[in-house]
């Protein structure tokens, strides 16, 4: 059987085994860039189900053919189900995989990455520890004609990139600040409420469209003095949470919380980017908050995160399926491996300094109390028992 006719049959198979709907629309444009969201550090639970379920196997590709897939951390429970499921649908389409996690080193990622060149891979999948950091070993592969497409997070300044595969970052944050709108009913209530803002890391391309998609829906409110921030820390710059580290919010917040609440003042707002900000949040209002609890948002559906969805210490996550972007990502290897031209939504948006990078964006939902079960559970992401 010809490469093209396997390409096709790869391309139908997986395009089956999405389980949440890609979306088309591009993201607006945000004024700068930043990589993307993570999760809370968790042991406690694994997915039931680490792939999407498929009608059928996909066929193998040729013989020889092999794919690495470079990740930034072990550590973090969003990168452990992106590797995974990344490794079993590409395995199952045939390909030879070297998945490598970098323990959030940059040195160890390009070295890594070093390692994958020489180590004869057809494909690179790389989701970035730093977006500016893999210039010099990206000139290696681009001159071994190997091409390069960037997972979830954009790498920044080089040309060395042929695609970029994430979800819709920009559309992350109006989810998480339309739920704020709806849920205090904003256009109606006479406020004022007030908030508190806690973004991600400043290193990570996809941490600004976060911000900014929130921010661009919730900052009238501010200007007109419904929405207050205490603290007064509204910048971006004063927001952000380095490596997304649930300690690093944690400890901020509560000196938040001391400085402009303990007088009993409510907190009714906490916008928080990811699960695992959101979770440091979570930790600081337990410890230092005796006020009526907030509205929090976050990103990524931890495990622990949906715990506290569920015990109502949290009010929402986005939920974004990897299983879904990798079979998106699969997809585009076999287009690329078999000279197709490779599917993309977005040729306008994700401009890495060196020029726009063709993007695919799969669409994010939102989980809360009313459809964690539906979202999470009957889509055999995790378990009833994964959440006790």
């Amino acid at each position: 059987m010809s490469r093209k006719v396997l390409s096709v049959l790869l391309a139908t198979a997986m395009t089956a085994s999405i389980l949440a709907g890609c979306g088309g629309a591009a993201a607006p444009a945000a004024d700068t860039a930043a990589p993307a969201a993570e999760e809370a550090a968790t042991e406690e639970a694994a997915p039931a189900e680490e792939e999407a379920p498929a009608e059928e196997a996909a066929p193998a590709a040729a013989a020889g053919t092999k794919v690495g897939v470079a990740m930034p951390t072990k550590d973090l429970q969003r990168w452990n189900q992106d590797g995974s499921n990344m490794q079993s649908q590409l395995e199952e389409a045939g390909y030879e995989v070297d998945l490598q996690y970098a323990s959030n080193d940059v040195q160890t990622q390009v070295s890594q990455i070093e390692n994958m060149i020489n180590g004869g891979c057809n494909v690179l999948v790389i989701a970035s520890i730093d977006g500016e950091s893999l210039g010099t070993v990206l000139e290696t592969a681009k001159a071994a004609n190997i091409p390069v497409i960037a997972y979830d997070r954009l790498i920044m300044q080089t040309d060395a990139v042929s695609y970029y595969a994430t979800f819709d970052n920009y559309m992350v944050g109006t989810k998480q600040g339309q739920y704020i709108i709806d849920t205090l009913d904003l256009d109606n209530a006479e406020g004022p409420f007030t908030m508190e803002i806690t973004a991600g890391d400043p290193g990570d391309n996809n941490a600004k469209f976060f911000y900014n998609g929130a921010m661009d829906l919730l900052k009238p409110y501010i200007d007109e003095g419904k929405i207050e921030v205490k603290s007064g820390q509204v910048d971006f710059e004063k927001v952000a949470t380095a490596s997304w580290a649930t300690e690093t919010a944690q400890s901020r917040m509560e000196n938040i919380l001391s400085t402009n609440y303990a007088d009993g003042t409510n907190l009714d707002i906490c916008l928080c980017s990811n699960d695992s900000t959101a979770l440091g949040v979570e930790n600081a209002l337990a410890a230092n908050y005796t006020g009526e609890y907030p509205i929090i948002t976050g990103q990524d559906c931890d495990v622990a995160n949906v715990k506290n969805m569920i015990d109502g210490k949290q009010s929402m996550s986005i939920f974004k399926d990897t299983r879904t972007l990798a079979a998106q990502v699969v997809k585009m290897v076999g287009q690329i491996l078999s000279g197709e031209e490779v599917e993309v939504n977005d040729t306008e948006t994700y401009d890495n300094g060196k020029g726009v990078v063709p993007s695919y964006l799969c669409e994010p939902v939102f989980a809360d109390i009313n459809n964690y079960k539906e979202l999470l559970i009957d889509s055999g992401y995790y378990t009833e028992d994964d959440l006790k």
